[in-house]
């Protein structure tokens, strides 16, 4: 029924928790922490658990790009969350097999910018924008020049995110 339920809190301590509600990011404090920021996002290169380019600093939502549904930034939030749990206990991997994903032929930007494909868990979500309307086109994903998925779509517009999700299996 949307209230706490009385027992069930847990305590964490931290040093800052940052929350930022509003669209357009705000990446003051992220510059200030020395992530790296995305050009094409205003906001930082992230990784597939949300950590930015500095060591044990993670973020999510707006900060990171823009997005058009509340619902994909409560899963980045989660995924954000697991990401920064799994690194205070040390189950992150750092330097297993990785890869930079290349957004090509009208493709602006895809985040995340990294994957470290040992902490993918099930799927890994990748979220896009193209530079321009596209009518009756396909969405080709690859990795090394392997084909591993291809979508259909019939309308691609700048103002709208894609959301594709690959099974972790097809990383490999």
């Amino acid at each position: 029924n949307r209230k706490p339920i009385p027992g069930t809190e847990i305590d964490y301590d931290c040093d800052t928790l940052l929350l930022s509600v509003g669209l357009i990011p705000e990446n003051e404090l992220t510059l200030q922490a020395g992530a790296q920021l995305d050009p094409h996002t205003n906001g930082p290169f992230v990784n597939e658990s949300m950590e930015t380019s500095r060591d044990g600093i993670f973020a999510c939502g707006n900060v990171v790009h823009v997005h058009d549904l509340v619902d994909f930034v409560t899963e980045e939030s989660r995924r954000a969350g697991k990401g920064a749990a799994r690194y205070i206990h040390n189950k992150l991997v750092t330097n297993g097999k990785s890869f930079k994903t290349k957004p090509l032929n009208g493709v602006s930007y895809i985040v995340p910018q990294t994957v470290r494909i040992e902490n993918v868990v099930e799927n890994l979500d990748l979220f896009l924008r193209v530079r321009n309307v596209y009518k009756n086109v396909k969405l080709i994903i690859k990795c090394d020049d392997e084909v591993i998925k291809e979508i259909k779509k019939r309308n691609l517009a700048p103002g709208e995110m894609e959301h594709l999700t690959l099974p972790v299996s097809s990383l490999m």
